[in-house]
């Protein structure tokens, strides 16, 4: 009787899961293709450069301090000594502050990246989404993100349809 049930819930878990519909994606090849996204992405950089221009700067300045105090040290009192290197700490603080300003977890570069990138993204999500709606699709893979996709068919590449859906289309 358990092998009868077992069977049974094989088959029908067999039934099932040859009766859902699978599509792919490329988002990289989809952002590519939508000017919008290349032009946040260019504009990210650029700022993510000076900010880094900028925070190397300080790191700079604190490098020079410390070799100032190491040279100079001999001939400074203890009083002068202590405010050289209150100088260099307080220096580091401010690259490593700024660091954390534009580039950490909440940082400008983030906050920057989610005002330019993020509706974008949300486009595609939202053409992905309709396209699988109408279509009858129960998963759609991202083939740019999924390592384990060793080969796919073209066939279910729905990625010039998710272009077109967005206004992009060739």
């Amino acid at each position: 009787m358990k092998k009868l049930i077992l069977t049974l819930a094989l088959a029908v878990a067999a039934a099932t899961a040859s009766a859902q519909k699978f599509a792919l994606i490329d988002t990289e090849y989809i952002l590519k293709n939508v000017p919008a996204y290349e032009r946040a992405s260019e504009q990210l950089n650029q700022i993510s450069r000076k900010w880094q221009a900028e925070v190397e700067t300080l790191s700079k300045e604190a490098e020079t301090l410390a070799k100032n105090y190491e040279s100079e040290s001999v001939y400074l009192s203890e009083e002068q000594k202590t405010a050289k290197i209150q100088e260099v700490f307080d220096k580091e603080n401010e690259a490593a502050e700024l660091k954390r300003q534009y580039f950490g977890p909440e940082g400008e570069l983030f906050k920057k990246r989610e005002s330019l990138i993020k509706p974008i993204q949300d486009e595609l999500y939202n053409a992905v989404k309709e396209i699988a709606e109408s279509k009858g699709y129960s998963v759609v893979i991202d083939r740019a993100t999924a390592a384990d996709i060793i080969y796919a068919s073209p066939k279910i590449d729905i990625s010039n349809d998710v272009l077109d859906k967005m206004g992009y289309g060739q």
